[in-house]
C-alpha cells in the first residue's frame, strides 16, 4: 500500500468517525529536517565541537568558487603591421 493510499484510507476512516483528518503526506517534512539539524548543532555545542555552517553554505561556496576565464568568442582580428 502506498503512502497516498494509506492517507486516503485514514482520511476516510476519520471522516466516518467524525474525527479530524490526518495531515497530508509530506506536510511536516521540512519541520522535521529543521528540528533534526538543530538537534545535531545543539549536541555539537554540548560536545565542544565547532558547529559547521551546513549544506547551504557549502553549496554557496561551491557556486562562488573562482573559475577560469572563458575563451574568446569569434575569430581574432589581425593586428595592423607598421
Amino acid at each position: 500500500m502506498s503512502i497516498t493510499q494509506q492517507y486516503l484510507l485514514d482520511a476516510h476512516r476519520a471522516r466516518s468517525l467524525g474525527e479530524a483528518a490526518p495531515p497530508a503526506p509530506g506536510t511536516h517534512e521540512w519541520r522535521l529536517l529543521r528540528a533534526w539539524r538543530e538537534e545535531r548543532r545543539f549536541r555539537a555545542v554540548l560536545a565542544g565541537r565547532p558547529v559547521r555552517p551546513g549544506l547551504r553554505a557549502a553549496l554557496a561556496r561551491w557556486w562562488r568558487r573562482p573559475t577560469r576565464p572563458a575563451p574568446e568568442a569569434g575569430p581574432r582580428t589581425p593586428r595592423p603591421r607598421p
